[in-house]
């Protein structure tokens, strides 16, 4: 089988702490145990995010005054090529340094007329409070916007298209290798429609929508969408919320769900099952073996009909 898991930032730096290259490693050290085990039967893809990391590297290279701050594009493959490499390394020692591992950099079409150029939402970097926030917004020309109780950065996000490279990612699961690649969406990249050429663009795309894109073009069996929670629940506010334990595409609403967190997951499984007719499921991290077992995590599949849940 071939599966696509998409590691959340908590799989790379759990909430909190802070963004040392230590508490990385040792997050991602964790998370690479079950994608091991994962490995050792079936093909491995494995995308992450990357916005706490292009965040920061984005407020290092606007402190040297000396250049124009390096664009998103450009960021983004900075972190592909760093959580690449931490991933590399790690689930290299968990797999016993025996099995060929390539960390890919990626680049992820997106629509240059895309209308989230003109509408920031995906958030980048570390958390302010209000003052701190408008005062960095009014400093830097950024749009800063509420994430909980705090406030970030926010950059646009357009829609995925397709992933570039997907004929290598073929070419290296066929030969029995493990591939990291789509970190953090990919690099963000237009295409002229006049001449072919490509280009990057100053955005950061949403990892589970690419991740969606990138198993549909690999023809991935299931998507692991792994974050910090055990599922998708409906009336998550209230005391009678509940997990889906199963759902058609069509029998649940990914608008319903927080636009900066669960929603973007949910469109993203939706997206994969209703164009693939594979499974994705939303869970947690330290859930993946019972994910992989089916007994756990949110399955978003057409071959289940309406919606079931669990208390």
């Amino acid at each position: 089988m071939r599966v696509v898991v998409a590691l959340g930032g908590n799989a790379i730096l759990r909430r909190g702490e802070p963004m040392t290259v230590a508490n990385q490693r040792a997050a991602i050290a964790e998370a690479c145990g079950p994608l091991a085990e994962i490995s050792q039967q079936h093909e491995l893809v494995v995308s992450h995010g990357n916005g706490p990391q292009v965040g920061l590297l984005a407020l290092q290279a606007a402190a040297f005054d000396e250049v124009s701050a390096y664009p998103f594009d450009v960021l983004g493959a900075q972190t592909e090529g760093m959580i690449g490499y931490l991933i590399e390394q790690e689930l290299g020692n968990a797999t016993g340094n025996e099995r060929v591992l390539v960390t890919l950099v990626t680049r992820t079409i997106v629509d240059r007329e895309d209308p989230a150029f003109a509408n920031p939402e995906k958030f980048v970097g570390p958390v302010y409070d209000e003052h701190q926030a408008k005062r960095l917004a009014a400093e830097h020309g950024w749009a800063v916007k509420p994430d909980g109780n705090a406030y970030r950065r926010v950059v646009p996000s357009p829609r995925p298209l397709r992933v570039v490279e997907t004929q290598p990612v073929e070419w290296i699961l066929g030969k029995g290798g493990i591939v990291i690649c789509a970190g953090g969406g990919g690099v963000p990249t237009t295409v002229d429609d006049e001449t072919d050429l490509m280009a990057g663009v100053e955005a950061v795309i949403d990892k589970d929508l690419a991740s969606a894109v990138l198993a549909r073009d690999i023809d991935a069996d299931l998507l692991i969408i792994a974050t910090d929670v055990d599922g998708v629940y409906v009336d998550w506010d209230t005391n009678v919320r509940r997990r889906v334990a199963r759902a058609h595409p069509d029998a649940i609403d990914a608008d319903a769900f927080p636009a900066g967190s669960m929603g973007p997951k949910v469109r993203a499984a939706q997206q994969f099952a209703r164009g693939t007719g594979g499974t994705a499921v939303i869970g947690s991290l330290t859930q993946l073996r019972d994910i992989m077992a089916g007994r756990a995590g949110s399955v978003i599949t057409t071959r289940h009909s309406g919606l079931e849940t669990l208390p």
